[in-house]
């Protein structure tokens, strides 16, 4: 039998004030190279029409200008807001779900108390969080919470692959942000594996195409992990 859609709510607070919630997105969750960055913001009542009017939505509708145009109102409206990642070694370790919760986990422990509801983009919820949950399928369309969460987790996490592209320069991680794009491909068939790629992505091969992978590189310096 076809699968029955899974119904929506018709109010994406829960029926509670938008500032007793706080909306939590993931991003880089399909790549090859990198963590897995989420963020978790609270915004009041009285940003919404203002963020609405600047063009807050999902950040995968978004360009790279709008979104940097964004970041400093989303931030100068919440009232709160966290980042958490878990590492490539992580989702090898324990798969891209759990490792996701872990980033999601780590993003709300950075805000200053739990939220009385959390909202979470997608169908799936939010497996270790002990309060009340929601989730919200196109969440981050359809919930300013949720949209600003996918922003800020998405212009963080570029900015941090931006760097790591000088680190391990030739796979082009400023361009495809450890995507598995045909570059990126053509790259590990040439260079083979970095210590961030996500070999569990990769079939668990530490190389591509028999080729050594570059020497391990200290751990990664500078992440964003910070609560406002």
């Amino acid at each position: 039998m076809p699968r029955r859609p899974h119904p929506v709510p018709a109010d994406p607070w829960g029926g509670l004030p938008p500032h007793q919630c706080a909306g939590v997105d993931e991003v880089g969750r399909g790549c090859l190279f990198g963590p897995v960055f989420a963020a978790a913001v609270v915004l009041p009542a009285e940003a919404l029409a203002p963020l609405a009017a600047a063009g807050l939505t999902d950040s995968k509708k978004l360009s790279p200008r709008q979104r940097a145009r964004l970041v400093p109102q989303i931030r100068a409206h919440a009232l709160a807001w966290g980042l958490g990642q878990a590492s490539a070694a992580e989702i090898d370790r324990f798969g891209i779900r759990p490792a996701t919760e872990r980033a999601m986990r780590r993003a709300l422990a950075r805000l200053p108390a739990p939220p009385a509801l959390l909202l979470v983009d997608g169908v799936l919820p939010l497996r270790g969080w002990e309060g009340p949950q929601l989730t919200l399928p196109q969440g981050d369309s359809r919930c300013a919470a949720i949209a600003a969460a996918s922003v800020i987790a998405k212009e963080e996490r570029d900015a941090l692959l931006r760097r790591l592209a000088l680190r391990f320069p030739g796979y082009g991680l400023e361009r495809h942000a450890g995507y598995g794009t045909a570059q990126h491909r053509l790259a590990l068939e040439h260079h083979g594996t970095t210590p961030l790629h996500r070999l569990s992505f990769l079939g668990g091969r530490g190389t591509i195409a028999g080729n050594r992978p570059p020497a391990a590189a200290p751990p990664v310096s500078g992440s964003p992990a910070e609560s406002h």
